[in-house]
């Protein structure tokens, strides 16, 4: 069994993915790639970010995000924002919960975030910065869950 796992909406830019894949593999973690992706999964750039970790990392593709939810309708989400107030500081993770994460360019669409309010969560940052990269964000996220539920 996995950790926990890590869902990125529609990733544009594959050095952040490969890294997030790396990430995933030294964590024991299941990453979820929802499509469209910004690049191809044989790009370069992705494989060079993920090094030789590909072969550790569970990953698992779906064509939209209402095909995600489905497949794991009875799972714990956390959505991750810069637009939203509740720091991620303030929730208890639980094993195996799925922390999401939107587009480096435009974040998570509105809908979903309207749709799962009582669980987004934002990494506070000062007032004059746009957001935090993607794959810094998601390491920030994950080490705080991984804390939490006690796996290191």
């Amino acid at each position: 069994m996995h950790n926990l796992n890590v869902v990125l909406y529609q990733p544009e830019i594959p050095p952040n993915t490969g890294s997030i894949a790396r990430l995933c593999a030294c964590t024991n973690i299941h990453l979820h790639l929802i499509r469209p992706l910004g690049f191809k999964t044989d790009d370069k750039m992705l494989k060079r970010a993920g090094l030789d970790y590909w072969h550790l990392v569970t990953v698992s593709y779906y064509d939209n995000f209402e095909e995600f939810m489905e497949r794991h309708k009875d799972g714990r989400f956390f959505f991750y924002s810069s637009k939203v107030e509740t720091p991620y500081t303030q929730v208890s993770y639980q094993p195996g919960d799925f922390l999401v994460f939107g587009q480096e360019t435009r974040g998570l669409p509105e809908e979903i975030k309207e749709r799962f309010r009582d669980s987004c969560l934002t990494i506070p940052m000062f007032a004059d910065t746009r957001s935090i990269n993607l794959a810094m964000s998601v390491g920030i996220g994950v080490y705080d869950a991984l804390r939490q539920i006690k796996v290191f």
